[in-house]
């Protein structure tokens, strides 16, 4: 990956994930595995005393480590050298807040999926990034593994001609029991208008538009639970409508017994199809109409597209997987603000980080999908 050219390293902010988040944990790896970001502040916990603690535990310089995230945000907008941006890793119900206060004293921000708790905060953020002119990446991380991405360069190259199928999948089984498991997103509220959906739903949406590059128009969903008696919804089937008339499918639940990660796509063309599963993120199979079966791996590197090429870093045979996905974004945000930092460092390489508006599709269709529940039928996904 590419090295900062401004000649010192992006300063990030973390507001979020400290002790015990996965999350937290992934975002800090991500920014530091190709050596482009200083982590030189944080406000890790909504505990002001444990938000402090944990920011000294990762080396955070004392007085950089802050009991709240406005404390942080405020503190820093007044520094000489501030950080240039921050990464938000909280749950979902804070994100419109922070989001708009970082993007008002003017920091580049990335935020963990989704963007915001509802489609009408969604927005008032991206028309924030458009007030501040600022650098905006939403975490979905899946678009970030090199096959993900030689995947939508060959279907952008016209390999699998005329998209007519999208089947999207998410399975998983954390909570297939009976009993709910503690943390925020079993709360009411605090996960938005759909667990399900704004857990992992949202991740495989995008997973769809990402290697098609097709926005669904329309959607008829099944959202509720698997678990007889529970009243948060676990369980998502979903048929979708795409903007060139493609059919789509979208099954998503956390509530499948035996189940793993289970992230998946079959994309079909008139002339042949992918297939690609998170859990062998190392291997596409391409079947075409007139030709046999070919499962695309790392193996071919020069041969690969440059969107892969690009996002691969480890020596073939060695498995690559969701910590490096993580990282592309990482990188590739790390890019644009060190552009933004001195019109001098803008780098030539295309960036394929999501942004703020794929932040806003992503809640669009959860809001159209929960339409559809309630309604019983169709409904549009509003236009972004």
């Amino acid at each position: 990956m590419t090295t900062n050219t401004i000649g010192r390293r992006i300063r990030l902010g973390l507001i979020g994930g400290g002790p015990g988040s996965i999350i937290g944990e992934t975002h800090r790896i991500a920014a530091r595995l190709d050596g482009r970001y200083d982590i030189v502040a944080a406000a890790l916990s909504s505990d002001p005393q444990r938000a402090r603690q944990a920011a000294l535990d990762l080396g955070i310089a004392s007085e950089r480590a802050y009991a709240s995230w406005q404390q942080m945000l405020d503190a820093e907008a007044a520094r000489p050298d501030r950080v240039d941006a921050v990464a938000v890793m909280t749950p979902n119900d804070s994100h419109h807040a922070i989001c708009m206060l970082a993007l008002e004293l003017g920091f580049h921000v990335i935020c963990d999926k989704p963007l915001a708790n509802d489609l009408a905060q969604a927005r008032d953020i991206a028309a924030a990034v458009r007030a501040a002119n600022a650098e905006f990446c939403v975490t979905y991380c899946y678009s970030g593994f090199p096959m993900v991405r030689q995947a939508r360069d060959m279907v952008r190259a016209g390999e699998l001609g005329e998209i007519r199928q999208v089947h999207l999948q998410y399975v998983q089984s954390y909570l297939a029991g009976r009993e709910l498991p503690g943390g925020w997103r079993t709360q009411a509220g605090r996960a938005g208008s759909s667990l399900v959906l704004m857990d992992i739903g949202t991740h495989a949406f995008h997973l769809g538009a990402f290697v098609t590059g097709l926005d669904a128009t329309r959607v008829c969903a099944d959202v509720g639970s698997a678990i007889p008696g529970r009243t948060i919804d676990d369980y998502v089937s979903a048929l979708l409508r795409y903007e060139n008339g493609a059919r789509g499918s979208l099954w998503v639940t956390n509530a499948a017994a035996g189940s793993e990660h289970g992230l998946s796509f079959r994309i079909h063309g008139d002339k042949g199809g992918l297939e690609w599963h998170q859990e062998e993120p190392n291997r596409l199979v391409h079947r075409r109409q007139d030709a046999f079966e070919q499962i695309i791996t790392r193996r071919l590197g020069p041969t690969m597209s440059e969107g892969a090429q690009r996002s691969t870093r480890i020596a073939i045979g060695h498995p690559e997987g969701y910590l490096e996905a993580f990282a592309n974004l990482y990188s590739e945000f790390a890019g644009r603000v060190a552009g933004r930092i001195d019109d001098r460092a803008a780098e030539d390489s295309p960036t394929l980080f999501p942004g703020v508006l794929d932040g806003v599709k992503g809640l669009a269709f959860v809001a159209a999908s929960v339409k559809s529940m309630a309604t019983g039928g169709w409904q549009d996904v509003e236009r972004v």
